[in-house]
């Protein structure tokens, strides 16, 4: 296939309705609104989510839980992680950012799954015990930071 010979498949380009274009067309006088209401007027129409009066779903429902603003969000990377990207000597969010195994979250919790064998000193906000051990076990340090 060459980029001359590229064409959108049948049925997903739909063509416009040409409307007020007269009688003859089957699309003129009123243009498919109908010939009163709020729909015919310009500007007509309900907003999104307005049910004729009813009461609308959004407001049947019932409120449940709320949003802690002051929720702290964690950049997650396992011992598997660190074991994989090769690194020497230091490791912090910062690093593992670079290398684009974490987001730019800037926090970051180290969880214990994997194993790890080079002596890392690991820099971070947070470490589950077996994280810790690991990497103590492997010569390196887990630094809270």
């Amino acid at each position: 296939m060459k980029l001359h010979e590229l064409k959108p498949d049948k049925g997903s380009r739909k063509k416009r309705k040409v409307v007020g274009r007269g009688a003859g067309s089957g699309h003129g006088k009123t243009s498919c609104r109908g010939h009163n209401g709020q729909n015919s007027r310009a500007g007509g129409g309900v907003r999104p989510g307005f049910e004729g009066g009813q009461m609308p779903l959004a407001r049947r429902l019932p409120k449940y839980g709320f949003t802690n603003i002051f929720r702290k969000e964690y950049d997650i990377v396992n011992l598997a992680d660190l074991e994989r990207i090769s690194a020497e000597g230091e490791v912090t969010a910062e690093t593992l950012a670079d290398r684009g195994v974490v987001g730019g979250k800037r926090r970051l919790k180290v969880l214990g799954n994997g194993d790890i064998t080079k002596p890392l000193t690991v820099k971070a906000s947070k470490f589950s015990k077996t994280a810790a051990e690991k990497i103590e076990k492997a010569g390196g340090k887990a630094l809270v930071i």
